[in-house]
């Protein structure tokens, strides 16, 4: 095929952005690596009670629960500290070296806290997990760089929630199967082993293998998003490309023609090791964007350096106190809820509106089970509902509806305990539902309100990290703050006094969300900024393609004729 064909077929891919295919692949190896997170992060909870009773601090149950919460705590004041560190770092480096580096933190960490003696060795290791892993807020950058059609966006911002909501159903269920082995297993685990010295290694053993199965994962088949760096060589990726070549039947010769989309073709990689300015491919992956390719002029304008003060614009600061509000009062709430199903059922006559106490008294099995429900509907809402709204109404107009509806939530939870018994089931269900489904709208909403707010992806890591760590902030002080409060609002006859302060909160985020807009994001101003390209633009170098082009043909000639190579 002519070069000059090729070069016209070579426009016509490129600039088919807007129809671009969802990057599912790259997604998918995402997922496989965020999934062992929530995993190693939830298996603690079923046995943290009892691993601190071992440790023989105190039988004090309230003291108990006052350690379990400073463990929880470590991980997320140590989270907080070195977020924004390891978002800067990821626009220096790029996103895959940071993503791999948290992954192998958090498996460290969690060999450390399997092998805690005691409350310092234990609180050492959820502090490490939090100070060397930074992938929340690069996770968010890494998604955001990957999309590049708008359309796409509300499906893959539903992916990792979802993957988070899957991990937090798995990792309970592994810690509580392996914590205390022999105990659980005798005629596996004996007594007089490792495994009794420290009982509660195991599970940790097993999340670091799955840690370093994330790893592994990332390192082979991850991709480069960032902008300045995914075109470097990776010998990870070739290594995974080496490995799936032995996995898979030698495909037949094609036509470099019928390649140009494709990156990943050794010969081109190696012939043209630096590619044609203005030169992008049409996969939707990271490394090959799903946009119209670039001249020169436009590529060295979306290259230019922006100061990091310059990044946090009016927009950006609201979006991040946004998530800080949302991650203060959803864990609150997540921290309340079991409290007030557990609590007796109050025998005081109550003192109308305000003043009452009481909660169900249901067994921890009922509570279990209704957490169970909770975290199905969040997955299947996470994956089918939230695209569907936001594709309907935009991301702002529902990120308004779903936190002006969180106040009057908070208002009314305490006061169900006043419906007839045949009811309470029912009430309880719906306000929980009603949680859920307002998180897994709200969150990825303001994560896609974020991201098109940031004024260039070369600080996104930046602001996302920012972020990631105001959440962490916020998460650690939420539980803290909530847990006095309710105590303060008991001792008063109020049982219903920290929900209220939590509906205040909503309330302040809800009004804050009124200043929010949702401007052009990178992706409509790509639109524009296409049509407007003019027509005579050199999208390929011909000399590289032409090269190209006589050095596949001739090895194809070698294959078919082994003679003529001599």
């Amino acid at each position: 095929m002519p070069s000059q064909q090729l070069m016209a077929r070579g426009r016509q891919v490129a600039g088919a952005g807007s129809t671009a295919a969802f990057p599912t692949q790259q997604l998918f190896i995402l997922a496989l690596c965020r999934i062992c997170e929530p995993i190693a992060f939830m298996s603690i909870f079923p046995y943290i009670y009892y691993m601190i009773l071992s440790f023989k601090i105190t039988s004090d149950d309230r003291q108990i629960a006052i350690y379990a919460g400073m463990v929880t705590s470590a991980f997320a004041f140590a989270e907080f500290s070195t977020g924004v560190v390891w978002g800067r770092l990821s626009d220096r480096v790029g996103r895959k070296p940071v993503l791999i580096g948290g992954l192998a933190g958090t498996g460290i960490s969690m060999i450390v806290f399997g092998f805690a003696p005691n409350l310092p060795v234990a609180l050492l290791g959820r502090a490490l997990g939090g100070l060397l892993n930074g992938n929340i807020g690069v996770l968010q950058t890494t998604v955001a760089e990957m999309i590049t059609v708008k359309e796409h966006q509300p499906r893959a911002y539903s992916i990792m929630p979802f993957v988070w909501c899957l991990g937090s159903i798995l990792g309970p269920a592994l810690g509580g199967a392996l914590a205390q082995p022999c105990v659980s297993y005798p005629s596996i685990f004996a007594r007089n082993t490792i495994f009794d010295q420290f009982p509660f290694l195991l599970p940790n053993l097993v999340c670091a293998a799955i840690l370093a199965c994330g790893v592994a994962i990332g390192i082979l088949f991850l991709e480069e998003t960032h902008q300045d760096h995914k075109y470097r060589r990776d010998y990870g990726l070739e290594a995974g490309q080496w490995i799936l070549r032995h996995f898979q039947k030698s495909p037949k010769y094609e036509p470099i023609a019928d390649k140009l989309g494709v990156a990943g073709m050794d010969e081109v990689q190696f012939l043209i090791e630096d590619e044609p300015p203005g030169y992008r491919t049409t996969e939707g992956s990271p490394r090959m964007p799903s946009s119209r390719a670039l001249s020169p002029v436009k590529m060295e304008s979306q290259r230019k350096p922006r100061g990091v003060q310059k990044a946090f614009t009016r927009q950006v600061i609201l979006n991040i106190v946004g998530y800080g509000i949302l991650a203060y009062h959803s864990i609150s709430f997540d921290q309340l809820m079991p409290v007030f199903l557990s609590s007796e059922i109050s025998t005081q006559a109550p003192s109308l509106p305000f003043k009452f106490l009481g909660g169900f008294a249901l067994p921890t099995k009922v509570i279990g089970l209704l957490l169970s429900v909770q975290g199905i509907y969040s997955m299947i809402a996470q994956v089918f509902l939230f695209p569907l709204v936001v594709r309907r109404f935009g991301n702002l107009t529902t990120f308004r509806f779903v936190v002006m509806s969180w106040p009057v939530l908070y208002f009314l939870v305490p006061y169900l305990v006043f419906l007839p018994p045949r009811l309470q089931m029912v009430g309880i269900l719906f306000c929980l539902l009603w949680k859920i489904t307002a998180q897994v709208v709200a969150f990825p909403s303001n994560a896609i309100l974020l991201t098109n707010s940031a004024p260039s992806l070369l600080v996104l890591g930046t602001i996302n990290g920012v972020a990631a760590s105001t959440a962490s902030l916020a998460r650690a002080f939420g539980p803290t703050l909530t847990g006095l409060i309710h105590s303060w609002g008991l001792k008063m006859g109020y049982a219903g006094l920290a929900w209220w302060a939590g509906g205040l909160i909503c309330i302040i985020g809800a009004v804050e969300s009124l200043w929010m807009e949702e401007g052009e994001g990178r992706l409509d101003k790509s639109d524009v900024e296409d049509e407007e390209a003019p027509l005579h633009e050199t999208y390929f170098d011909p000399a590289a393609i032409d090269a190209a082009i006589a050095a596949v043909k001739k090895q194809a000639d070698c294959v078919t004729e082994p003679a003529s190579c001599h």
